[in-house]
């Protein structure tokens, strides 16, 4: 366009590259930790991102608790695990995270303990991040943690438990876990089996077998930090025996510091003869 003094005078135009309907921005996940179960376990930073969410993912594991704090007008939706029963496939859970997200959602993926600690919370991170969803992590208190502190018998301690091991005792389709048994027999260490109590006797055997000592001190804590959690002091050689008295969510400790625990043999003793009866 000319001017009135005879130069070109540039003018600027919007372009419209996208003509059709203004996209709702893309909302985010956040995969949160929930603790063990007690709600005074739950992190000031867990609770802060459980009241922003629009949508609840959460597993079967969380209490009622817990999920009460969350705003009342959020979706709540149930994506509990139960050993061979699965309400949504992992795939379908990944999927779902970033739909909500997709519509402009806040989420939040509320596990049970850590999501780092065999809560598949790596899988749900990477599928964020492949469909370019902001996906932010608060770690929660894991089992072990609540397991030890209520039983008064710590994960490390100095002359007995110069180390500790986190693992899994599930497997797919209820195998045996393939672990480093040779590993996880040595000395003053403790180990910490996950989703184990189904396959206790087939550890015991395969600790046992690599070198671990029967007299070995065990713990197996059914319901951790919750109102109806019960704990169980026994050996190495006695755990399969023990864990068989129990049917809940449970860990199985193995340690010598696990010998500072408080519980007492007799309570071993009165829930296998209620086990049996």
């Amino acid at each position: 366009m000319a001017s009135a003094n005879g130069k070109t005078r540039r003018t600027h135009r919007l372009v419209v590259l996208d003509g059709g309907p203004r996209r709702k921005s893309v909302g985010e996940v956040w995969l949160v930790g929930a603790g063990p179960g007690d709600p005074d376990l739950l992190t000031i930073k867990a609770l802060k991102a459980l009241q922003t969410a629009q949508v609840v993912v959460h597993d079967g594991l969380v209490s009622d608790e817990i999920l009460a704090l969350a705003p009342p007008e959020a979706r709540r939706i149930s994506v509990a695990k139960r050993k061979s029963r699965h309400s949504y496939s992992q795939d379908e859970i990944n999927r779902m995270l970033v739909a909500f997200a997709l519509e402009g959602l806040t989420v939040v993926r509320l596990k049970g303990g850590d999501p780092f600690i065999f809560g598949r919370g790596g899988e749900e991170l990477e599928a964020c991040r492949d469909a370019g969803v902001d996906c932010h992590i608060v770690p929660g208190i894991t089992a072990a943690l609540a397991a030890g502190a209520s039983a008064g018998a710590p994960l490390t301690h100095r002359g007995s438990a110069q180390a500790v091991t986190f693992v899994t005792g599930h497997a797919s389709q209820g195998a045996e876990p393939d672990l480093d048994w040779a590993s996880l027999a040595r000395p003053n260490q403790t180990v910490v089996i996950y989703m184990g109590l189904s396959q206790a006797t087939a550890i015991a055997a395969r600790l046992m077998a690599a070198g671990r000592a029967a007299s070995t001190p065990a713990l197996i804590v059914e319901n951790a930090s919750r109102a109806d959690e019960r704990r169980v002091v026994a050996t190495l050689a006695g755990l399969a025996e023990a864990a068989s008295a129990l049917n809940g969510p449970a860990l199985l400790i193995v340690g010598e510091a696990m010998a500072l625990a408080t519980s007492g043999e007799q309570v071993v003793e009165t829930l296998i003869r209620e086990a049996q009866s």
